[in-house]
């Protein structure tokens, strides 16, 4: 499977973004508001990605420095060095990706445009979901439909 089957399937398309001007308590809350890992950090609105900040990444703030990182940009924490995939990129590769990099979100990046983001949710969704169709169709070559 593709990552373009993901993007397709998934019910919101397109990327939640936020300036890396934004305060880290404004990303909290959408992290909060829309029960979500991560946010990407884009400089443009959202056509390309210049970071992402993920709730470890706050945990981990709040611990060192307090609550006063909650006034500082997102800009100051996000996370810079991006590995994104494209959309022809199989499940696989992306899931392996993710593994050896523990991380759990990536963009996906067509033609130097961020079209969407995958999730190690989505991605092991996908994977249940491949197997479980394999699974059905040896049945039936066993059962001799």
């Amino acid at each position: 499977m593709l990552v373009q089957q993901i993007l397709k399937s998934k019910p919101q398309q397109g990327v939640l973004t936020v300036s890396p001007d934004a305060s880290v308590a404004e990303a909290a809350a959408i992290l909060a508001d829309r029960r979500i890992g991560s946010v990407v950090v884009s400089e443009d609105g959202g056509k390309s990605a210049t970071g992402i900040l993920s709730e470890r990444d706050i945990v981990r703030e709040l611990a060192k420095s307090g609550g006063d990182c909650l006034q500082k940009s997102v800009g100051d924490y996000m996370t810079r060095n991006l590995v994104t995939c494209n959309s022809q990129a199989s499940v696989q590769e992306v899931l392996t990706q993710m593994t050896e990099g523990r991380f759990r979100h990536m963009p996906v990046v067509d033609n130097g445009d961020m079209i969407g983001l995958v999730t190690i949710g989505d991605l092991v969704k996908a994977q249940l979901s491949e197997v479980a169709m394999e699974k059905e169709a040896l049945e039936g070559m066993i059962m001799g439909h």
